[in-house]
């Protein structure tokens, strides 16, 4: 042993490697915390599930015509995206229609192509403008060469406080024979 250094010589390197070693765990550890963290928050809303497919109020039962026509009324509700809240926007439309004590709801957009679909007082049916699929009053397809896969969508509807028309609305993929929910 030398007076000048108390430390045997041979504990020196050993001694040297537990401190790297101890500073190499410490480091990553003090970085990956934050950092995985991080990581989690920003990817949070991806892993969350979506919350559509609630019921909307939509109209008053009295803005229904009694005659049992059809009437097109925009759909507004609190839209949710990954990061974003957006209140009371317009989502979608509807058709409703009166038939005796029953109201019906078809969503507007063509299962075909996802346009918007438009009701002719003249044949009493539903035309799409973009490719001429054509549907009779209660949705189904008029024509077995219409270009759409399906009728179109059709929606639950509930009636609330006896006056209140509530749809649950969602919108499915179009160009598709099986009516699928688009997430």
């Amino acid at each position: 042993m030398n007076e000048t250094n108390p430390v045997p010589p041979s504990s020196t390197p050993r001694r040297s490697f537990l401190k790297e070693a101890a500073a190499i765990v410490l480091g990553g550890l003090v970085t990956a915390v934050p950092f995985l963290a991080g990581l989690l928050t920003f990817l949070d809303p991806l892993r969350r599930k979506q919350g559509g497919g609630g019921f909307v109020r939509v109209t008053a039962l009295s803005a229904l015509a009694e005659d049992g026509s059809p009437r097109r009324f925009a759909v507004v509700a609190d839209r949710e995206d990954a990061w974003n809240k957006f209140p009371q926007v317009p989502v979608g439309a509807v058709y409703l229609r009166k038939a005796g004590e029953k109201v019906h709801a078809l969503n507007v957009s063509c299962p075909h192509a996802g346009c918007s679909v438009e009701f002719k007082n003249s044949n009493n049916s539903y035309l799409c403008p973009c490719h001429l699929s054509t549907f009779k009053l209660d949705g189904t397809l008029a024509s077995d060469r219409s270009p759409s896969p399906r009728a179109m969508d059709a929606l639950e509807v509930e009636l609330r406080n006896g006056t209140e028309v509530w749809v649950r609305f969602q919108n499915f993929e179009a160009g598709k024979a099986a009516k699928h929910p688009v997430a």
